[in-house]
């Protein structure tokens, strides 16, 4: 058995099938590789044969390389891994590059037979670029199927020749934000961005007749043609030069110079173009090598394709517990949060009860899904009928009995306890008994919470974060007496709203937020320190967070940051750790300057409540410094601030799965995603220097930074996290 079938149909067409065995996507193994070009050479040496089509024996076309595979070529290079992982990739631009000019002689580029590729489904990475190497391709009109290259989301780039290619098919400024997103496109859109040249219904017949009727003309790639020149120009050309500088500041701008894999794309579209194709393609596989040596492109490879896909694939469910798909629903509070976890399950197919306090509420939140699928309606990713549909799934209403037959129910109402509370007594008189109930608090224990239940072991965390439909991560939080089955529907039931779970136990913030707010009040205590909110944001930024804390402070609401702080002083009593943070949020709040909600917090705002600069009351309150720290200082300072707390978290067992920590982090808040996480973090410092930069940021800046144990243990013994604690070994590297 082999992944790839290779067959002469009547036509004297070579059909070369991709079929990975085992497998339910395509994924692309060294020796499938060795295949490929096995069979591209029995084609072109078989007179019979008339041209090639490559296709797929699934659904999809292809998800992309096996990334084991370079781990393994890493391993087995011994002391020059470089050198290793350089030649793999050129091995692969030369298969590549056999297909591409496909028997034809070398200077007038004639006698070639014609190859054309059939995307039956949705195709991705190395995929994508097995197909771009092809003279023409065919892809199914099915609006579901998808194609692209993702790479960059994983750290890496299209080292395959799909950044060469793609660039001097479209140009730089064209091909950067499609190599730079790595956004998946639906069969129209990338027939326009020139992925593939037709959607038609049946891509296989399509594509067999192209091969008939091709002219020698069609098979000479633009960059082999004689006269050749870059669309929008190179780099020499006045044209391009503006190309290429528009291009830079468009990275840059969306990366602010974070992400290697970025850097070395830009320079290989850069570098390739001032050369001729073959010699780009080299440079583009030094580059790919650079970045797949860099510790970065590992990590982010093993937190967001690995262990994510662990994760999702129920890595930590319990395993002797039935399948617990959720097939009726009552979601109880209407208001933003509520509505959004409505909607995300009535898309999945649910039955959901919507419950508020009387039918006005209910209603609104039931309207917070018709004016999202009238959105979709008007970008026309979606119908009337499939609007009506979805809200038919939906009861709004303030009545309880509706909740009869439901197997899960989510609390959405007021942070309160004692609402709570009640809310639990009286639903839990209504469901079934077999029914989970799930609390989506932020901050309050779900052990002191399932208090107020008869059936603690059924009673649940699931922690959405705003706004639900948007947010990739849940966070499930397991009480003191929480049982398997509960785990086990809370996971299902992610599994079926296709978003990325973690399980922690349970503890004050448990783990999202027991993180983000040191990152928040790090932020807060620098400010009192007369460091500029400027340099505060912009720090994190070129760290790769999405916002900066002080920017972040606005947008999660100022009120909402003095009354968290209240109520933990409030719980821990003497315990809590006194902050020049929380004066200054007191004091915002006073001011009525209650962030973007109010339009007047850090920020400024104009009528229609977009961001105009910094407020300057802040200043002077507290006056900013004439000597300001060193950008490097101030991103230290962010950045241990929460990474500390993720190893706390994991020494007192509220993570208890290393991957849980660090795809948590990316996911929820945006920790710096070029990183691999907190954990991962750490493990690209060092575990020594690591604890060595905490002696030293304690020594200036006070206890918060202080070493933990499990670090300082690690430290001595030169251990690593995922060394230590990674339960799947194959991922450790």
């Amino acid at each position: 058995m082999s992944d790839f079938k290779y067959e002469v149909d009547a036509d004297g067409i070579a059909v070369i099938t991709w079929d990975a065995v085992g497998k339910s996507m395509n994924v692309l193994t060294r020796e499938a590789f060795g295949l490929v070009e096995e069979y591209v050479d029995r084609a072109l040496a078989d007179e019979a044969v008339k041209g090639i089509v490559i296709t797929s024996g699934k659904k999809d076309f292809a998800g992309g390389m096996d990334l084991n595979v370079l781990a393994t070529i890493r391993e087995e290079s011994g002391d020059n891994p470089a050198k290793g992982l350089f030649d793999f990739t050129m091995g692969g631009h030369r298969i590549l590059r056999k297909l591409e000019l496909a028997g034809m002689d070398p200077k007038t580029k004639k006698g070639g037979k014609p190859v054309a590729c059939a995307i039956n489904g949705t195709c991705a990475g190395i995929g994508t670029e097995i197909a771009l190497a092809c003279h023409h391709r065919v892809m199914t009109s099915n609006p579901k199927a998808r194609i692209g290259l993702p790479e960059i989301m994983i750290g890496i780039f299209p080292g395959g020749g799909g950044t060469t290619r793609y660039s001097r098919m479209v140009g730089a400024m064209a091909a950067a934000p499609v190599l730079l997103e790595g956004k998946m496109m639906e069969p129209k859109k990338a027939k326009g961005a020139q992925l593939i040249d037709a959607v038609e219904n049946d891509a296989l017949a399509a594509a067999k007749e192209w091969v008939l009727n091709a002219k020698p003309a069609d098979l000479v790639k633009p960059w082999d043609a004689k006269g050749y020149k870059m669309p929008g120009g190179a780099p020499y050309h006045p044209a391009g030069f503006m190309t290429f500088v528009g291009a830079s500041a468009m990275v840059n701008g969306k990366t602010q110079g974070a992400f290697p894999a970025a850097k070395a794309l830009l320079s290989s579209i850069y570098e390739g173009a001032l050369v001729d194709f073959d010699t780009a393609l080299k440079i583009e596989a030094r580059h790919f090598t650079s970045i797949l040596m860099n510790p970065s492109s590992s990590a982010m490879i093993r937190s967001l394709f690995l262990n994510k896909q662990a994760l999702e694939k129920g890595a930590v469910r319990p395993k002797d517990v039935p399948d617990q798909s959720v097939k009726k629903i009552g979601v109880l509070g209407a208001g933003m949060m509520g509505a959004g976890i409505a909607l995300v399950s009535a898309q999945a197919g649910m039955e959901v009860v919507l419950i508020d306090r009387d039918q006005a509420a209910a209603d609104k939140g039931k309207a917070y899904s018709e004016a999202y699928m009238d959105k979709g309606i008007k970008r026309g990713k979606a119908t009337a009928e499939k609007k009506e549909a979805l809200l038919a799934q939906i009861t709004a209403t303030p009545d309880l009995d509706a909740l009869k037959g439901c197997d899960l129910i989510i609390e959405a109402v007021f942070e309160d306890p004692g609402v709570k509370a009640e809310m639990t007594q009286k639903v839990e008189a209504i469901i079934p008994e077999d029914c989970i109930f799930a609390s989506n608090t932020s901050t309050l224990p779900i052990t002191e919470l399932a208090k107020a239940s008869s059936r603690p072991e059924q009673f649940i965390g699931i922690h959405f974060f705003s706004p639900v439909e948007k947010m990739l991560l849940v966070e499930i939080i397991k009480g003191k007496a929480t049982g398997d089955r509960a785990v086990a529907k809370a996971l299902d039931y992610v599994r079926q709203i296709r978003k990325t779970p973690i399980v922690v136990n349970d503890a004050r913030f448990f783990y999202a937020n027991r993180c983000i707010i040191p990152y928040i009040n790090e932020g807060m205590r620098m400010i009192t320190e007369g460091v500029s909110p400027v340099l505060i944001d912009n720090a994190a930024r070129q760290l790769g967070f999405p916002v900066g804390p002080v920017q972040l402070t606005d947008e999660t609401s100022i009120d909402l940051g003095a009354k968290i702080a209240r109520a933990t002083k409030a719980a821990m009593g003497d315990a809590y750790p006194e902050s020049p943070a929380d004066d200054l949020i007191f004091w915002m709040e006073e001011q009525g300057r209650l962030g973007r909600k109010a339009n007047a917090g850090f920020f400024d705002y104009d009528d229609k409540g977009k961001r105009v600069e910094y407020w300057k009351g802040v200043q002077e309150k507290y006056p900013q410094a004439a000597e300001q720290p060193d950008l490097i200082a101030v991103q230290e300072r962010l950045m241990f601030a929460q990474v500390l707390e993720a190893v706390r978290a994991l020494e007192e067992g509220v993570l208890m799965d290393i991957r849980e920590g660090d795809v948590g982090a990316i996911l929820a808040w945006g920790f710096a995603p070029w990183s691999g996480g907190p954990l991962s973090w750490l493990d690209i410092l060092g575990t020594p220097y690591a604890a060595e930069r905490c002696d030293a940021l304690a020594a200036e800046h006070g206890e918060r930074f202080a070493c933990p144990a499990l670090l300082r243990e690690m430290a001595e013994k030169g251990q690593s996290f995922y060394r230590r604690f990674s339960p799947d070994q194959s991922a450790a590297a």
